[in-house]
């Protein structure tokens, strides 16, 4: 049931944004997305569960807007500028998020899954949530590894790569630090604009100079 599922998840969100999530009751998520509990206990198996779809949705939400952030422009520092407001924004904009990319987690928020519990839902969304999310370092480095995909040119040098990916991370890095203190309106981007300005300078190509009369000479 893939619309209550939606459903359910979406109260389940409200709700976290008002109050503790231990304080949170599967009855009244279950009113609030105007199905039975029953339906609830169906899709998700437990409170647990449904943490952990929760969470789930975050990281995919949040990778979603990477994937577009980096198609929604032509240059790479515009990319990368645009990859780190998303990420700064997205964090600020969800807790989950927030401890996804940086590794706090608040007592507000139910705990992250724990590695190696095998999923015993026969629900395949639920079978997917009850995985293990990557630890902040390895979400920031897919992240980054996903930009390196899309601005690296066919067939460069494994040097290039190496310096293109430390620039991805250093403007995810700088969005990340945009969270704590966030930075005036664009703030991020000339951040990120200002940072990378060696990295990808724009590179035009030398005029051929004007001959001289003594080049014009006959020899």
């Amino acid at each position: 049931m893939p619309a209550a599922r939606e459903s359910l998840l979406d109260a389940a969100g409200r709700a976290l944004a008002q109050r503790p999530w231990s304080t949170v009751r599967m009855v009244d998520v279950a009113a609030a997305a105007g199905v039975s509990r029953q339906t609830l206990y169906n899709e998700f198996g437990s409170k647990d569960g449904l943490a952990r779809a929760l969470m789930r949705r975050a990281a995919d939400g949040y990778l979603a807007g990477v994937d577009h952030a980096l198609a929604a422009h032509a240059g790479p520092r515009d990319r990368l500028a645009a990859l780190a407001e998303w990420t700064a924004t997205a964090a600020r904009g969800n807790a989950l998020v927030r401890a996804m990319l940086t590794g706090s987690w608040s007592e507000r928020l139910p705990e992250p899954a724990r590695p190696g519990l095998p999923s015993t839902s026969t629900v395949p969304a639920q079978r997917r949530a009850d995985g293990p999310l990557p630890a902040p370092g390895d979400l920031l480095r897919m992240v980054r590894d996903r930009a390196v995909a899309v601005l690296a040119a066919p067939g460069i040098p494994a040097s290039d790569t190496a310096r293109l990916a430390f620039a991805c991370e250093l403007a995810l890095r700088l969005g990340l630090s945009c969270v704590a203190a966030p930075a005036d309106e664009d703030g991020t981007a000339a951040l990120v604009h200002h940072a990378l300005r060696r990295d990808f300078a724009d590179k035009t190509p030398p005029s051929a100079p004007t001959p001289t009369v003594a080049d014009r000479s006959p020899r």
